[in-house]
């Protein structure tokens, strides 16, 4: 009866999302020469490629962060069986321009089907895959119904369920209930989050294998941002990384603010959808700061206060050149939050507000460990900010200690490609 609904009502949704879907598709950058694959159409050139891939592990991806943890799965899943084939997928644009950069040998690049019965069945047909494994939270009734009545595995891994998604589930229960009894197993990142699946859909298999983010490989030597293009030299650099609406606007007040005591400090802007750049640039033109947009075509004449980071796919090495770093979606009203693990992993000091909805579990163990710095009211920014740039012990220190925690609780990716390896082997 479910099914029947859900494929009811699955056209009235997809026509009501569409308009957003097509803004994001204008507005957005990214990867969109293959975007037909969405709607199940294949190039003869790509069809014949991905005829090659036919018994391979399906990874699907939604978006950039889910993406770059993938390829950091796939990469030590191919160091222990090197044969393994993989087919990633990505939702969104920007996460397909970055898995087609960065994939590995063994491993090619599609747009995820949109989840209806006719277009899911045509992408199946032509990958015929060993497995699909769904990263994070992305569920597509109709790609894991289909999946399953073929008698192809179905895994969910790096599972979590935030506090909204688990109102949304717990509301639609008679419905997610079965649905989630269909996967082969669901690889949950916290005790927590197993227990939340459980709480839904009692039958559900699942195991806790931990959180894949905190065996993400860095690369061995990370590009150099290029910062004395628009900084010169002998700077300190403040990076927000994936902010949001109204978090640009109270880190550079912030940001104007502490310049007074350190004349020399930079700021860099990293907002989480590109689109926004033009909203972000009138905040900084109303304090006045001098700024210079990423993407430009020429580089700034001369010195500016503020560097827009309005690309994708960079973070990592924007995130290398600075000397602290505030992680969005935790300021100025957001308290979801967003991963906190790259700059522990590149020694930096992190900033963030102190309720991540959806990154609790992490959030407390770096706290417990004082390896990151928390804002209970967005008053104490600047205060906590001006400490950590009068003291470089300090900074070093933070930045030391979340390193130390985060390396010391490796190993879901072992765990997780055992039992990914144990169902595409079934």
């Amino acid at each position: 009866m479910w099914k029947l609904l859900y494929n009811f009502f699955l056209p009235a949704g997809f026509l009501f999302f569409l308009p957003g879907l097509i803004i994001k598709y204008r507005n957005r950058g990214g990867w969109k020469d293959t975007y037909s694959e969405r709607f199940g159409r294949f190039s003869p050139e790509r069809r014949k490629e991905l005829e090659a891939f036919r018994g391979a592990v399906w990874i699907h991806a939604v978006s950039v962060g889910e993406t770059v943890v993938a390829l950091s799965m796939i990469r030590n899943y191919l160091k222990l069986h090197p044969d393994r084939k993989f087919v990633i997928s990505t939702t969104t644009t920007t996460g397909q321009e970055l898995a087609r950069k960065n994939a590995p040998e063994n491993c090619t690049v599609i747009f995820a089907p949109i989840d209806f019965p006719f277009i899911v069945k045509r992408t199946l047909d032509l990958i015929q895959p060993a497995l699909l494994a769904i990263f994070e939270t992305e569920l597509w009734p109709n790609l894991i119904w289909i999946c399953r009545k073929r008698g192809i595995p179905v895994a969910l891994v790096n599972g979590r369920i935030s506090d909204h998604s688990r109102r949304g589930y717990n509301r639609l229960r008679c419905f997610f209930r079965p649905l989630l009894e269909n996967f082969s197993i669901m690889m949950m990142q916290s005790a927590e989050d197993e227990e939340r699946i459980k709480s839904i859909s009692p039958n559900a298999v699942t195991m806790m294998t931990g959180n894949l983010k905190f065996d993400q490989q860095l690369p061995e030597v990370l590009e150099d941002p290029g910062y004395e293009i628009c900084f010169g030299t002998g700077r300190m650099i403040l990076l927000g990384a994936s902010t949001h609406s109204g978090e640009e606007a109270l880190i550079a007040e912030t940001f104007a603010e502490l310049k007074k005591e350190f004349p020399s400090l930079k700021l860099v802007l990293v907002p989480r959808h590109a689109e926004r750049a033009e909203d972000v640039i009138s905040v900084l033109d109303k304090l006045h700061l001098s700024w210079h947009r990423r993407t430009a075509a020429a580089a700034p004449q001369q010195e500016v206060d503020v560097l827009l980071a309005d690309t994708t796919g960079e973070m990592l090495k924007l995130m290398n050149g600075a000397d602290v770093v505030i992680m969005g979606k935790s300021l100025a009203g957001h308290d979801e939050g967003h991963n906190l693990i790259e700059p522990a992993l590149l020694h930096k000091p992190i900033v963030t507000g102190h309720v991540l909805r959806n990154f609790r579990v992490l959030l407390d163990l770096l706290r417990e460990g004082d390896g990151v710095v928390t804002i209970a009211e967005d008053s104490e920014l600047l205060p906590k900010l001006a400490e950590l740039f009068r003291s470089p012990e300090l900074r070093k220190n933070y930045g030391e200690r979340g390193f130390e925690l985060v390396s010391a609780n490796r190993g879901a990716a072992a765990r997780s490609i055992a039992e990914l390896e144990r169902l595409a082997g079934r």
